[in-house]
């Protein structure tokens, strides 16, 4: 039998074998949780139907998945510091199997919404911030395409569980669905925690002493307000790409395209999503984190403004395709920038609270969307909507990165005094 201590603890393995079927492992459990997120995308328009309400009501259950997912990321963030990865998600599989049970036998919109926050997103949310947190730890050279691969585990998930939903919305129902999705949580998320039962205090990257003491990008900016510009910028991102990734669906079968047609494109948008998330990532350990989130939010923008003259069924493939191309690194790097310029001893707490930031811009933008369809019949002014957040994105990361250089350039400049 294998030990813990020589497994995960020697140096010698940052980077190493170990941390790669770890992050494999982690990977699939992921993909199975964070279909939370995803499932009650692709059923919004059946839901809406079933229950009779119009678009903003329906959209009410994402809303509340996204901000029980973006609290769980900090308080299971912190938990999962202290005490490893695997009890989390051993715990996350069985309250999203009971949480899937009650959605399908819920009765109105409210208890849907009720449910999809509680037991659903808060379940969910170990299998993102948490995880990537956890496995930044074990590497070190490779950081940057391993938080990727690792954040592309919601991407696989939204590219195929709409695969696996889309037979029961044309044949049965949106709840025999969710039955079925309840059953794989229960009945296989839960039994691969086992996998995963090594703690973080065996953290392999660096000893903590060693960690405290490597210089963090150099800033003027204080700890507190760096945070706090993460975490907005968090947020005025997801409140952009939110209508896309939110309303596609149902935009298709408005359009008369259809859900199927929906689900399809949602499934390549989200396909390159995953592509983008790994190239970006080999980009990140190239130029550094907050770099690459720069030029992600830039391409974010461009591609919403594509979606502006785009209705028919050909150009809309094509534009979530370069949405998802353009938008997909975009979270991630947020993981990324938080180690580059914040003490890597609280990585947990401060990568947490920025993804939390991040979901709640997204049940904040999925409701800003349905609402702003609500009032004027389109999604025209909801992506010019999105286009202005992402600009006080842009605005925000341009701080972060501007600060270091202007400081690299008065160091230089006293040096040739």
């Amino acid at each position: 039998m294998y030990s813990k201590k020589l497994i995960l603890s020697s140096p010698g393995q940052v980077d190493g074998f170990a941390s790669w079927v770890r992050l494999a492992i982690g990977t699939l459990v992921s993909v199975i949780g964070t279909n939370g997120i995803w499932a009650v995308v692709i059923v919004l328009p059946a839901v809406q139907k079933d229950f009779e309400v119009d678009r903003s009501l329906a959209s009410l259950p994402f809303s509340m998945t996204m901000i029980g997912f973006g609290l769980g990321n900090i308080v299971v963030g912190k938990i999962v510091d202290r005490f490893g990865l695997a009890i989390p998600i051993a715990i996350s599989g069985v309250i999203m199997g009971l949480g899937y049970f009650l959605a399908a036998s819920s009765e109105n919109i409210y208890l849907l919404t009720l449910v999809q926050g509680i037991f659903i997103g808060f379940g969910a949310s170990v299998c993102f911030g948490p995880f990537l947190s956890n496995i930044s730890h074990y590497f070190e050279k490779y950081r940057g395409i391993a938080v990727g691969i690792a954040a592309s585990s919601n991407y696989i998930a939204g590219a195929l569980w709409p695969f696996f939903i889309e037979p029961f919305l044309t044949q049965s129902s949106w709840r025999e669905a969710y039955f079925w999705i309840g059953m794989i949580c229960l009945f296989v998320m839960t039994p691969l925690s086992w996998f995963l039962r090594e703690s973080p205090k065996n953290k392999i990257s660096q000893p903590e002493s060693f960690q405290e003491a490597m210089p963090l990008t150099p800033s003027d900016f204080t700890p507190f307000q760096i945070q706090a510009m993460l975490m907005l910028a968090g947020v005025a991102c997801c409140v952009a790409m939110s209508m896309p990734q939110i309303h596609l669906v149902a935009l298709c079968s408005d359009l008369g395209y259809g859900v199927v047609v929906g689900t399809e494109m949602l499934s390549l948008m989200l396909a390159c999503g995953i592509l983008s998330r790994l190239c970006f990532g080999l980009l990140a350990d190239r130029i550094g984190g907050v770099q690459t989130l720069m030029l992600i939010s830039f391409l974010q923008t461009v591609s919403l403004l594509l979606y502006l003259p785009t209705d028919g069924l050909v150009s809309l493939y094509l534009v979530s395709a370069v949405f998802g191309l353009s938008q997909g690194g975009i979270v991630p790097c947020y993981a990324l920038v938080v180690r580059e310029y914040l003490p890597a001893k609280e990585a947990g707490i401060r990568i947490g609270a920025v993804l939390m930031s991040s979901t709640f811009g997204m049940a904040l933008g999925g409701w800003l969307a349905g609402e702003i369809f609500d009032w004027t019949g389109s999604y025209q002014v909801a992506l010019l909507n999105g286009i202005g957040w992402n600009i006080l994105n842009m605005i925000l990361v341009g701080l972060l990165l501007i600060r270091p250089l202007r400081l690299k350039l008065q160091d230089k400049r006293l040096q040739h005094a």
